[in-house]
């Protein structure tokens, strides 16, 4: 057998804190399977545990998704066999095995590989709970897409489109602003510019019905600014830290807006939300309304640099890790 370990931290901090660990795959337990990964996606999530800005037990093996064959099953599994190939969501997938829940993994159809599912599970189920769940999309709807060309926003961008959705996307680059086009967005604006001001020029002064708003702290303002009233702010990611506290009556002001954070789990933390998410996921997928977006891949070993590039604003679509 190749060498089985795992990318643990034992203190948080910066992405040298990511240290190679020697571990055996652990034997699936009743209700559990073992699979052998062949690609495990990167997330922002991810930095956030490695940070501390989302605490954790140490020590702690990051990895939120992943995907591969799997080599065992526990006692009462019988949807999987040896030899499946599986997505699943899960904690500590920063490794060469995987030892989780059967009940979450799901069995691949024919036509999605193994670096496709990791490359677009998490992010997919997150586009799809912010199109299908939080407020249902449509034709006419005009939207505010932060970060379009990333792993969930190179997913929201195209499948927002398919469904009738105007899409004015922000980024921080001609060559990103290039991408968010060729994903779909009707017009871009610049991160660095007054996103309000040309958000209302774009609008006719009305201003967007929702904005899709991964950065955080630094994209707040702008994001209120931008929304029609009534508009809903859906915030969920903190790219450049978490976002301040903020008066409810600040919303009022600005026209009765909405405000939410959700999280992805609170929505497929239920087998029928998971298995509603990922049909509706690999449809999109099959019918070509989105695609795998696979920008960059490092080795497991590697992760740490992985990390930086993320963090650095240097990824663009989905970063597969390798084992």
């Amino acid at each position: 057998m190749s060498e089985t370990y795992v990318m643990q931290i034992e203190r948080t901090g910066g992405p040298d804190v990511l240290q190679k660990q020697s571990r055996d795959p652990v034997a699936p337990a009743p209700g559990q399977a073992l699979v052998r990964q062949e690609a495990i996606g990167l997330n922002f999530i991810d930095t956030y545990h490695r940070s501390g800005l989302y605490p954790v037990s140490l020590p702690f093996v990051p990895g939120s998704e992943g995907a591969g064959i799997v080599e065992a099953v526990g006692e009462g599994v019988t949807h999987l066999s040896v030899g499946d190939r599986v997505g699943y969501l899960g904690s500590g997938t920063y490794a060469t095995h995987y030892t989780g829940p059967a009940a979450t993994m799901l069995k691949l159809p024919d036509g999605i590989s193994t670096q496709t599912a990791a490359a677009v599970l998490l992010k997919g189920l997150t586009a799809w709970m912010l199109l299908f769940e939080i407020r249902r999309a449509g034709p006419g709807d005009a939207a505010l897409v932060w970060a379009p060309v990333g792993g969930v926003g190179s997913l929201l961008v195209p499948w927002a489109t398919a469904m009738g959705v105007r899409v004015i996307a922000v980024t921080s680059s001609a060559d990103k602003a290039a991408k968010a086009k060729a994903l779909g967005a009707t017009d871009v604006v610049m991160s660095d510019g007054n996103v309000g001001s040309e958000v209302r020029n774009l609008t006719g002064g009305e201003g967007v019905d929702v904005s899709y708003d991964s950065v955080g702290k630094a994209s707040a303002a702008a994001s209120l600014d931008s929304l029609k009233p009534r508009g809903w702010w859906i915030s969920y990611g903190n790219a450049s830290g978490a976002v301040e506290p903020l008066s409810p009556g600040v919303l009022a002001q600005k026209g009765s807006l909405i405000l939410t954070r959700p999280s992805l789990f609170a929505f497929i933390g239920t087998g029928d939300g998971l298995k509603r998410g990922s049909a509706a996921l690999f449809g999109a997928l099959k019918t070509g309304a989105i695609k795998a977006d696979i920008g960059q891949t490092f080795a497991l070993s590697d992760v740490a640099d992985a990390h930086r590039a993320i963090e650095s604003g240097q990824t663009v679509g989905a970063t597969l890790i390798l084992p």
